[in-house]
């Protein structure tokens, strides 16, 4: 009989409920118990979902209270030694300071987990890192499972993608010299859990997505040989991609069970099934766990049957990878649109799916009738619902080869001119975007929606915070402003509101990194902007100053990436629909006297594929969407872009190819290494490196500022290089914005002067 599982389950809560008893904890409003209860109630109630749904197991190990790596290195007491913690005293106070930094260190280093918009902690690996043992909260969990009589199994990060992921620090040259440590780390997790009676271990490796070196390929074997013994039975799960490369390494690897992701790698199966080992579990991920359409239950039924035949009792239906990129529960959905609330699937409903598919296979097909009935009609219905295509769209679409995809002259000539309209000091100093969302924005927000206070009301209330944002930063000493974005709830949704094509949930929501949850729209049918949707707000900021205001838009590859995007029609045509949307939005801003517009892409690393041989046609069309959007204005107009929270070094010329005025980049976690890359390949236009980490609420020193800069003049020459942080300040308290942005100041005024003396 086929069994039913997941990978993983949104940790969240459905009303965020993580999110918020973390944040209370942080602020002091809490205290550790009341957290801890909370936690508590989060996992209970999500493995009540699963084994509610009919999982044959609920899985242990996917709850973290900042992010799954760093738990797996406080499980393995692998934290970074310039904590100076002792990991198996290590407290959740401790690790929240590992994420977050304090006065005396910095935060540890962020960045995507591979093309999703996940952010995980960047393990740090020096000589005298330790992986003998750290905080018990797994087998703790995994006992407060089985005393509720769950049926669990456990999931862990796999060794060899925590030590790919992870940075040399210092003290040792390759990684893979720390690997006897780290399996040895790993023997001790797996003995205990075999010991707690764990009969499946999951054990997460995602790098076997990508294109790997024969030296991390040739690790698997003999990793695996030591780990399978004296250990529960191993599912090595693998997603985000085929991986059929690698089907003769995972066919003699000795484990028990293999997963695959049959959504993002569909076509990989047959390369599997041939002299597949008869003991062995393959773990179908049929279901999307990266999307929320619902599924189509039939296809699923017919691709899997062949399956079943061949397998047996060795074949599992599972979600293509995790879903804790996909909403909680569509049925806290009570005003979503009921054709579009039809088409779509959250994690909840989407155990119910694969549950399903399970008792079809297992020749309970009538038991499930209604469930596949209600399917294949919501799937015909949205693929003829007249909602999905627009007349108007598919004719500019058709037309696009008649739109100039370049600036009339290039950056060298451009340059001049806007060097002479502005007249910007030397090294100038500019925040990225937004400034706090504090408690009043919120509320207006919330009393706004609700209609206890009128458009002109709340109208009033953004402005006068727009007017506090632009006094604000005046009297800290910013060259070039923004307007604050009070009245944005998110940089995707808040445009996605009023563009057609797009819907919106009210719980929707996912996490980014540690408390930061966003709730994406969907987009359903063909992009199209009915009328302007910032001019407003940026001709009114431009009026309250003297000084450059910048317009502040969300690109194409951002609006796409960070949106659930429609199955039916390839990604590049919808990214090319939201950029001649917002080129119509660039040009206007340009006619209302904007002279600097932002067009932040941050996504546009995340939406590599992660085989080499996808990226030329995917950086094509990311690249030609941007130029799209930012082409159509004048020599002395100011385009910028932001990037944040990637390596770039490998896309340089295609980041250069996008002709953005100005970038901007996060590099201060880093500590400038992100920036050598920029150097290395001599980045001909504006660059502009953080300086500070804004997900961290810790005020940098000026000299620390002062020293980051200094790096930045070693690789890029004086005339290119701007000052800003690393990221909006949405999420940052007033203090310490003020704070962090007047040593900023200071510390570009300092090297201004440096400069000047040396003239």
């Amino acid at each position: 009989m086929a069994k039913a599982h997941i990978l993983g389950f949104p940790r969240i809560g459905a009303q965020r409920e993580l999110k918020f008893a973390v944040e209370s904890f942080w602020r002091g409003d809490t205290d550790l118990t009341a957290l801890q209860e909370t936690g508590k109630t989060l996992r209970q109630r999500h493995w009540t979902v699963q084994a509610d749904a009919g999982l044959d197991f609920v899985s242990v190990g996917d709850f973290a209270w900042y992010d799954q790596v760093l738990n797996t290195l406080a499980l393995l007491g692998a934290v970074p030694t310039r904590f100076k913690f002792d990991p198996k005293k290590l407290t959740l106070a401790d690790y929240f300071t590992l994420a977050r930094g304090n006065p005396e260190h910095f935060a540890m280093e962020m960045t995507k987990w591979f093309d999703t918009n996940y952010h995980y902690l960047v393990p740090e690996f020096t000589a005298d890192v330790r992986f003998d043992g750290g905080v018990d909260w797994l087998f703790e969990e995994n006992a407060e499972a089985v005393a509720l009589g769950h049926k669990t199994k456990v999931t862990l990060v796999g060794p060899l993608t925590l030590l790919y992921l992870g940075k040399i620090k210092s003290g040792i040259t390759n990684k893979l010299d720390l690997l006897p440590k780290v399996i040895a780390g790993y023997q001790n997790v797996l003995q205990r859990l075999q010991a707690a009676g764990v009969e499946w271990v999951q054990i997460d490796e995602p790098i076997l997505a990508l294109e790997l070196a024969a030296v991390w390929r040739n690790a698997f074997a003999p990793t695996y040989e030591v780990l399978s013994t004296a250990a529960p039975k191993l599912l090595l799960a693998t997603y985000f991609d085929q991986v059929r490369e690698h089907t003769a390494l995972l066919h003699r690897l000795p484990v028990t069970g293999v997963h695959l992701d049959l959504v993002r790698g569909a076509g990989q199966l047959d390369d599997f099934l041939q002299d597949w080992p008869q003991d062995r579990v393959l773990s179908a991920g049929i279901v999307d766990g990266r999307n929320i359409w619902r599924a189509d239950l039939d296809a699923a039924l017919a691709a899997l049957q062949p399956l079943q035949e061949k397998l047996g009792d060795k074949l599992w239906v599972s979600a293509s990878c995790s879903l804790l990129h996909v909403p909680v529960d569509l049925a806290n959905e009570n005003k979503l649109d009921e054709e579009l609330k039809g088409w779509l699937s959250f994690a909840t409903q989407k155990t119910h799916e694969i549950t399903a598919i399970k008792r079809a296979l297992n020749g309970e097909k009538n038991a499930v009738a209604a469930q596949f009935n209600a399917a294949a009609l919501a799937v015909a219905a949205r693929n003829t619902s007249p909602r999905i295509h627009n007349p108007l769209v598919q004719k500019r679409l058709s037309e696009i080869n008649k739109i100039s995809a370049a600036r009339n002259n290039v950056f060298a000539d451009r340059i001049v001119k806007q060097q002479a309209r502005f007249n910007l000091p030397a090294f100038p100093t500019t925040n990225i975007g937004s400034f706090p969302q504090t408690t009043d924005i919120r509320q207006a927000r919330a009393q706004y929606k609700r209609g206890e206070i009128g458009h002109l009301d709340y109208l009033n209330k953004m402005r006068d915070e727009v007017r506090l944002v632009v006094q604000k930063q005046e009297e800290i000493g910013l060259d070039v402003l923004v307007h604050g974005e009070p009245e944005r709830n998110d940089m995707v949704e808040y445009f996605g509101e009023q563009l057609w094509g797009y819907g919106f949930t009210a719980n929707g929501w996912v996490q980014s990194y540690g408390s930061r949850c966003v709730k994406p729209p969907f987009i359903y049918g063909d992009v199209y902007r009915p009328e302007a949707m910032t001019v407003g707000w940026s001709e009114f900021a431009q009026s309250l100053t003297s000084k450059p205001m910048k317009g502040m838009l969300t690109g194409p590859v951002t609006m796409l990436q960070w949106s659930f995007v429609r199955d039916d029609q390839p990604r590049d045509t919808t990214a090319l629909q939201i950029a001649l949307a917002l080129r119509d939005e660039v040009v206007d801003l340009e006619k209302a006297g904007i002279g600097m517009i932002q067009i932040d892409e941050p996504a546009f690393r995340e939406g590599l594929p992660l085989k080499a041989a996808d990226w030329p046609h995917y950086l094509d069309w990311a690249v030609k969407a941007f130029r799209i959007s930012a082409s159509g204005v004048r020599d002395d107009t100011q385009i910028h872009t932001h990037m944040c929270y990637s390596e770039f070094n490998d896309i340089l010329p295609w980041i250069a190819a996008m002709d953005a005025d100005v970038i901007t980049i996060e590099t201060s976690r880093s500590d400038m290494e992100l920036l050598d890359g920029f150097g290395e390949f001599a980045y001909p236009n504006d660059i502009g490196p953080g300086v500070y980490d804004i997900h961290s609420p810790r005020v940098p020193r000026v000299e620390e500022m002062q020293r980051l800069l200094r790096k930045a003049r070693g690789v890029i020459p004086d005339a290119q290089l701007w000052v800003n942080p690393d990221c909006g300040l949405k999420t940052r308290g007033w203090p310490e914005t003020t704070a962090a942005l007047e040593n900023m100041v200071l510390a570009a005024r300092t090297l201004r002067a440096e400069v000047a003396a040396q003239q």
